[in-house]
């Protein structure tokens, strides 16, 4: 059972979530001074954190925010003080359209450039917006979207540099995932740090490329692998022997698209009367036995771990019943959150010699953006730490932050409710800690009633408060993707 640890009231008001969806122009660099609590002292190093900081262009509203283009967040603490600082990826499109006052590209999603119909009809570029994740991996900060390449950012100052192609890894056009996982210790490469990173190149088949790379910046393996039929993939699992991919079964009919009258993504159909099939590929160079199981499994964003016991592979994941719709015709921020399935965590036991697959509903509370204990991506553990509903049933605005117990009774809420909403959390272990939640919980609240948001701190072995509230002096729309490192860039 989860215990709710906040006696606030249980609700949430539309019109105050809406209001985080408002665009943030201004750029600040700043040493954070208005904290309530105390940062603790052994808290060093840099969060880094990515979302759509423009929900307009010149005025025009984008039609779904992840069209938005990418703000990049840092939080650098050092000696129990933390300095605050945002700035936007400078694309090559919104440097030209911050000029141009106005879209001169579509969106995925379904914003649509100026000019009504004959100025989109047949214009099939994408414009890079790097708006969805940020990593500091092989000495650089990168700031990721999945359908093109990185870009490479100054880690003290967050500046755009340009495209990085990973030395010579990737090729002009090539897609790098958004959701790079972090092997803590692979067993190929004498147990060393490995990030794995995965592309989808569009087609029938649909091509799966896997990426290994060094802490240096090296590539130490590749991988492609042919998926039948069309692949909606946003994120991936790994163990210490396998990648693995959830192929959700979709129809796209690119049609509309094409003919300029609806975004890419809006011409995508969950089919939810046929199986999600479960890639299976071996991390291991020399081995090519690549499997495909089937499952009833809804639809899946983003997977919170997997792990292996004896010859299965367990994945927990938030997996929806149906795929939530863009509607062509919906403003977002007036979605009926009751109409739509909540995202709920689902444990899938793959059972690699008979392909069956098992699932389990480990909580009816809606959820999103789960993370682990960095030491523990790939490998069984007992904690997870995600983004959650203020309310154990139904579907809502995440407000609160959730640790929850694979293996015990010291599952923990915190909620924000009614004035806070919340997102991603992440783990960040404390130094020389020998207990898995030995650490603490860092999230983005945006704060409804000041119209502003704070950085708070959680010992991750008791949610009963935050250690310490950092408040920023602006509000930061939604975002979506985060990352956490030991180094210090900025000196204060």
């Amino acid at each position: 059972m989860t215990a709710t640890l906040s006696n606030q009231q249980k609700n949430y008001d539309q019109t105050a979530w809406q209001k985080g969806y408002e665009s943030q122009r201004e750029e600040a660099a700043y040493e954070i001074t208005e904290v309530e609590g105390q940062i603790p002292a052994a808290l060093e190093g840099t969060l880094f954190r990515n979302g759509p900081g423009l929900l307009d262009i010149g005025g025009t509203p984008i039609k779904h925010p992840f069209d938005g283009d990418g703000m990049i967040c840092s939080v650098t603490f050092r000696g129990g003080r933390a300095y605050f600082q945002n700035r936007f990826v400078r694309t090559e499109g919104f440097v030209a359209e911050q000029k141009a006052g106005k879209p001169l590209y579509r969106g995925v999603f379904g914003t649509q450039k100026s000019g009504g119909l004959f100025n989109n009809v047949f214009d099939m570029r994408l414009k890079n917006i790097a708006n969805t994740n940020v990593i500091y991996w092989g000495k650089k900060l990168l700031a990721l979207w999945e359908a093109a390449e990185p870009h490479r950012l100054d880690p003290e100052n967050l500046e755009t540099k340009g495209l990085d192609y990973l030395g010579d890894i990737l090729k002009a056009g090539d897609g790098f995932s958004a959701h790079p996982r972090i092997d803590p210790a692979s067993i190929w490469d004498g147990g060393e740090p490995c990030l794995v990173n995965f592309a989808v190149k569009p087609g029938l088949p649909t091509r799966l490329v896997i990426y290994e790379i060094s802490p240096s910046g090296e590539l130490l393996r590749y991988r492609e692998h042919e998926a039948q039929g069309f692949a909606f993939i946003h994120d991936f699992a790994i163990t210490p022997n396998y990648v693995i991919f959830f192929q959700a079964s979709v129809k796209f009919n690119p049609l509309p698209y094409v003919m300029g009258l609806k975004g890419a993504g809006e011409c995508v159909k969950f089919e939810a009367d046929k199986p999600t099939k479960m890639i299976v590929i071996p991390r291991d160079p020399a081995r090519t036995d690549v499997q495909t199981l089937e499952a009833e499994a809804g639809f899946v964003f983003h997977h919170a771990n997997a792990f292996e016991r004896d010859n299965q592979i367990i994945v927990d994941s938030v997996c929806y019943q149906s795929i939530p719709q863009v509607q062509p015709d919906l403003d977002y921020k007036n979605v009926d959150f009751n109409a739509l399935d909540p995202g709920q965590l689902w444990r899938f036991s793959l059972d690699l010699e008979t392909q069956k697959v098992t699932r389990e509903l480990l909580d009816t509370r809606c959820c999103e953006f789960p993370v682990v204990h960095p030491a523990y991506v790939g490998r069984d553990r007992r904690y997870t730490y995600i983004g959650a509903t203020d309310a154990a049933t139904g579907n809502a605005p995440l407000q609160a932050v959730w640790k929850v117990d694979h293996q015990g009774d010291n599952a923990q809420l915190y909620s924000f409710a009614p004035s806070g909403f919340t997102g991603e959390p992440i783990f960040v272990p404390c130094p020389g800690a020998t207990a898995e939640d030995e650490g603490w919980v860092l999230l983005m609240v945006y704060d409804s009633a000041r119209h502003g948001s704070d950085v708070v701190i959680f010992d991750a072995q008791d949610f009963t408060q935050p250690v310490a509230t950092l408040r920023l002096k602006q509000h930061i729309p939604y975002g979506l993707h985060g990352s956490w490192t030991p180094e210090v860039f900025v000196s204060f």
